[in-house]
């Protein structure tokens, strides 16, 4: 059986950012509103990274040679 990469916690963070996202209510840095669903996603596995849930780390950019 394949181990699960997010925790419940992490679902829900995500969940949450959907939902606001939905709405009009979630924010992307201190002006503008997030845009896409995957904007909305992004924010919300950075929450729950902050609060300790189980989250793969953030994939980092490749360097150029």
């Amino acid at each position: 059986m394949a181990k699960k990469k997010y925790s419940k916690k992490a679902s829900d963070e995500v969940g949450k950012a959907l939902h606001k996202q939905k709405r009009g209510k979630q924010r992307s840095g201190k002006k503008g509103k997030a845009k896409s669903r995957k904007q909305a996603i992004a924010i919300g596995l950075s929450k729950a990274r902050k609060k300790g849930a189980k989250v793969p780390k953030k994939k980092s950019a490749k360097k150029k040679k």
